[in-house]
Parts: C-alpha cells; sequence; structure tokens
C-alpha cells in the first residue's frame, strides 16, 4: 500500500512538472518578441527584432565555429610533416581576428540591408503605417539577407584561410577550406532558421494590411531543406571527406578514425534533433495558432483572427483563414439583416432550399394589430416621439408573435402582421394564434398603455410564397383570412374588447383554448359577400 502511494505521488509530481514544462513552452513560443502583437509601438517592434536577429546571428556563428573546431581537431586528418607551430598560430591568429571582425560586419551589413527602403526600413514601422510594396518584400525576405550575409563572410573566410595555408600544403589548404566551408554552410542555414524565428514580428506587421499573392521568400521546402543541412548533410559530408583521407597517403590511425566518426555521429545526433526541432516549431507553431482559431470558429466565435507572422506557405494559409472568417462573418451579418427583414424561419427556410417565386395552399392563421388613433398621435407628438412610441408598441408585437411560434410578415404603417403557419408548419395554428392575441392585448395595455390598438385573428386556406419578380420578391401570404383578419382589426377598434377572432378561428383552436372565448353574433365585414360570426376574449382571460 504504501508502494502504490508513493507511485502515485510520484505520478502526480510527473504531471505536474510536465504541466509546468508545457506552460512555459508555450509561453516562451508566443512571447511578444517571438510573434509580436498589435498592442507594441512599431518603434519597439522594430528594436526587439534587431535584438533578437542579433543574438540569432551570434550564436548561428557560435554553432559554425563549433562545427569547425570539431572537423580541425577530431574529424580532419592533417598532414602531419607540414603541421608545425608556425601554422598552427598563424591560423589561430586568423581566426582570432577575422571571426569577431566577421561578425561585426555581418551584423552591420545584415542590418543596413534591412533598413534599406524609400525612407529606411524602420520608418513605416515607427510611422505606424503599412509598408509600401518594396519595404513589404525587404521585410519578407529578411532572413535571406542574414543568410546572404553569413554566405558571403564566411566564403572570403574560406579564401582567406586557403591562401594562407597554401604556402604549406595544398592538401592542407584542400581540408581547412573544407572545413571552413562546412561551418559556413551550417552558420548559414542556422541563421537563416533562427532569424527567421527573430523577425516573424515584423513580417507580422508587414502582412497585416495586406498578403501577396506570391511568395517573396522561400517556403516550407526549403526550410526543411536547410534543417536537413544542418542536421544530416554536414555531418555526412564530414564523413564522407574522412573516407577520402583515409584514402589519401595522410596516415590515418584507428584511434583518430573512431574519434572522428563518434564526433561525427554526435553531431547528427543531437545538432541534428535540435535543427529538426527548430524546423518542426517554424512550422507546427503557425500551424496551431490555425488550429485553435478554427476552433474558435467551430464554437460560433466569428471575431477570431489570427496575425500572419509566416513568410511562406502557412503564412498564405494564415492570411486565406483571415479571409474566410471575414467572408462568414460578412455572410451572418447579412443573414441577420436577412432575418430581421424577413423573419428568421423565412430566411432560414431560403438558406436551406433556395428561392422559388409561387407559392402552396396551407391550413394558417392570421394576426392583424392596428394602432387606434395613429393619425391624432402623429399630430400632437414630435416625429421622434412617434417611432419610439411605436418601436416599443412593435417590439411588443413581435415578442408575443415570436413566443408562440408565429411570424411576423410586414408592418404595414402603424400596423403589423402576423402569421401562424408558414413558413413553420404548425398543428392547430389558429390556436397559437388566439394565444397570441389574447396575450398581446394584455401586454399593451400594461407596457404601452399610451397606445390604443386593435386586434384581429382569422384561419383558413391561403397561399404562402415568394411573390415578385427574380430581382426582387418577398414572403407573403395571400387569401381570405388576410382580408378577414384585418376586417376583423377594423372593427375591433370601435368596441370595448379591442380583440375579436373569427368564430372559424376558435373551432379549429381546440376545445382548452375554445373556452377562452364567447362566441357571438354574424358581421358583415367591409368587403366581404359573407357574414362573419364574430368572437371575443372572456373577461378575465389573458
Amino acid at each position: 500500500m504504501r508502494a502504490d502511494r508513493e507511485a502515485c505521488r510520484l505520478h502526480r509530481r510527473l504531471r505536474g512538472a510536465r504541466g509546468a514544462l508545457r506552460s512555459g513552452w508555450e509561453a516562451l513560443i508566443t512571447h511578444p518578441w517571438l510573434v509580436g502583437d498589435s498592442q507594441t509601438p512599431g518603434g519597439e517592434v522594430f528594436r526587439r527584432a534587431r535584438i533578437t536577429t542579433l543574438l540569432a546571428v551570434i550564436a548561428a556563428n557560435a554553432v559554425g565555429a563549433l562545427v569547425v573546431l570539431v572537423f580541425a581537431v577530431w574529424a580532419l586528418p592533417k598532414p602531419a610533416r607540414v603541421i608545425n607551430l608556425t601554422v598552427t598560430l598563424e591560423n589561430v591568429a586568423l581566426a582570432a581576428v577575422y571571426l569577431p571582425l566577421a561578425l561585426a560586419l555581418g551584423t552591420l551589413w545584415g542590418s543596413r540591408r534591412l533598413a534599406l527602403g524609400r525612407h529606411g526600413g524602420r520608418s513605416w514601422l515607427v510611422a505606424e503605417r503599412a509598408p509600401d510594396a518594396q519595404e513589404r518584400r525587404l521585410a519578407l525576405r529578411g532572413p535571406l539577407v542574414v543568410m546572404e550575409a553569413q554566405s558571403a563572410l564566411w566564403g572570403l573566410a574560406v579564401a582567406l584561410f586557403v591562401a594562407l595555408d597554401a604556402r604549406f600544403s595544398w592538401l592542407l589548404a584542400l581540408g581547412v577550406g573544407m572545413t571552413i566551408a562546412l561551418g559556413g554552410l551550417t552558420t548559414s542555414a542556422a541563421a537563416y532558421l533562427l532569424s527567421e524565428m527573430s523577425l516573424r514580428p515584423v513580417v507580422s506587421r508587414a502582412l497585416a494590411s495586406h498578403v501577396p499573392e506570391r511568395r517573396a521568400a522561400p517556403g516550407v521546402a526549403a526550410r526543411w531543406l536547410l534543417a536537413w543541412t544542418l542536421g544530416t548533410a554536414v555531418p555526412i559530408v564530414g564523413l564522407l571527406l574522412v573516407a577520402i583521407v583515409a584514402t589519401s597517403p595522410v596516415p590515418i590511425s584507428k584511434q583518430t578514425l573512431i574519434v572522428t566518426v563518434l564526433a561525427l555521429c554526435a553531431i547528427a545526433l543531437v545538432f541534428g534533433a535540435l535543427v529538426m526541432l527548430l524546423a518542426a516549431y517554424l512550422t507546427v507553431h503557425p500551424i496551431g495558432a490555425l488550429r485553435r482559431a478554427l476552433a474558435r470558429v467551430h464554437r460560433g466565435e466569428l471575431d477570431a483572427e489570427i496575425a500572419v507572422w509566416d513568410a511562406t506557405e502557412i503564412g498564405l494559409l494564415q492570411a486565406g483563414f483571415n479571409e474566410m472568417v471575414a467572408g462568414l462573418r460578412e455572410r451572418e451579418r447579412l443573414r441577420d439583416l436577412f432575418g430581421r427583414q424577413v423573419g428568421e424561419e423565412v430566411a432560414r427556410q431560403a438558406l436551406a432550399e433556395g428561392v422559388q417565386l409561387g407559392g402552396e395552399r396551407r391550413e394558417l392563421a392570421i394576426l392583424f394589430v392596428d394602432v387606434a388613433g395613429s393619425t391624432e398621435l402623429a399630430a400632437s407628438q414630435p416625429p421622434e416621439v412617434v417611432v419610439a412610441t411605436l418601436n416599443r408598441f412593435f417590439a411588443e408585437v413581435v415578442d408575443v408573435v415570436s413566443l408562440h411560434s408565429g411570424w411576423i410578415d410586414k408592418f404595414p404603417g402603424d400596423a403589423a402582421m402576423a402569421v401562424f403557419g408558414a413558413p413553420l408548419a404548425l398543428q392547430r395554428p389558429a390556436e397559437h394564434a388566439l394565444r397570441a392575441a389574447r396575450e398581446l392585448r394584455e401586454r399593451l395595455r400594461e407596457r404601452v398603455p399610451d397606445l390604443d390598438a386593435g386586434i384581429g385573428v382569422a384561419a383558413g386556406e391561403a397561399v404562402a410564397g415568394h411573390v415578385g419578380s427574380e430581382h426582387r420578391f418577398e414572403y407573403t401570404v395571400i387569401g381570405d383570412p388576410v382580408n378577414e383578419a384585418s376586417r376583423l382589426t377594423d372593427l375591433a377598434k370601435q368596441r370595448a374588447e379591442r380583440l375579436l377572432a373569427s368564430s372559424a378561428a376558435v373551432a379549429g383552436a381546440g376545445a382548452d383554448e375554445a373556452t377562452h372565448w364567447q362566441i357571438g353574433e354574424e358581421v358583415l365585414l367591409r368587403g366581404r359577400p359573407l357574414a362573419t360570426r364574430i368572437a371575443w376574449p372572456l373577461d378575465g382571460a389573458a
């Protein structure tokens, strides 16, 4: 039991350590110095980028110097007859002078090239403006500029050391030149990968306003090719050189061969893993940000947007994601406006099934509500007050109709027409309409007492569909129940109940709803050939 508790405790500690390590890694790779943020002033972004790029160049040259040292000491068999104190001192002296000088020159050269442009490469950052095409291209090619500077300086080092050692031995000069060339290759590739990471905040600002359709910098394939060069190709070339030297007259002992192979294998395994990890981070990190942003969109958060900080194909993918989300936001905005204009049910049906002119017969219920005395209201109150009062009135109408599964077809002036049973089919639409009418009458009396309104409800068969032309149409309902409900509303404004329904609507509503209504006399409504038996709510019914 004690062993089990200890094992559980150890497991919790390991899990906590993994969590802390993961949190620390996430904090590191999302640090503003590496990915940037929109709140940091542009001048500060440029200053940070220069500092991190300088550190990247120093680190790359340190790696290259280490490669040269390993090759020179262990991996490069040397002609013993020409190696003496003078040769060693001259090579060490040249290295001691050239390496810091080349580092300073490379940093200055790269910084000046990165600062080129119409007004200087940092002017658009300091001025907080979008870069022009040339400035944007220069920002995207920043890592390539750094790599070119390092390649030129290490190429010059190859020439200098070959010229120095050729005086003693062409074989020595060839070996030293190849060794420095491998160090230069390592430095240039490492400088590209590290500066690509350090210049991300600048690239993010350069791509914030516009993403060019064509890439101005090497892509993901080139990035991984450089990683392969650093982690695999250089050690293999070293082994190849050892094999070539072993076939030459230069003596190489078994112990030297073992040490050389072990050193090169260690470089391939350890350094190769680190370089591949860096390349993987540069590739996977923006993809991870994209995946998290996609998850936000899946949850309905259409404000999700990611910074475009990658100059490769992944940057184009990031920009495409932002364009896609912007399109979704625009579509949702149009859908929302469309839904507000024609009703959510009509909008949803149109988006799902498309729009075709024509209609279909359905059993429907129609509810009309119309303000009484609107002419006097408009004459006695300022237009702003009239509009505000009508909006409070219509807000209650829309809310009640929606609660009872109805749909507002239109707002003709100071009236509203609600439909129950289209486009969403309902069982006993008359029951929904009558309940909505009773609740609406009570709500209007309580919440909008400064307006008087009549309400009419009718039910029957009507045609519901899209009416108009291919260029301009609307979804509406046409039929006798519409006319009957409108005339009942006119009559209701003249009666104390302020709510009238046809007896046919009450009969189609069901027994429970019918108990709330009083069936009255027949009335010949204006414009109708047949009389309508009317009904009104019982006292206290709501």
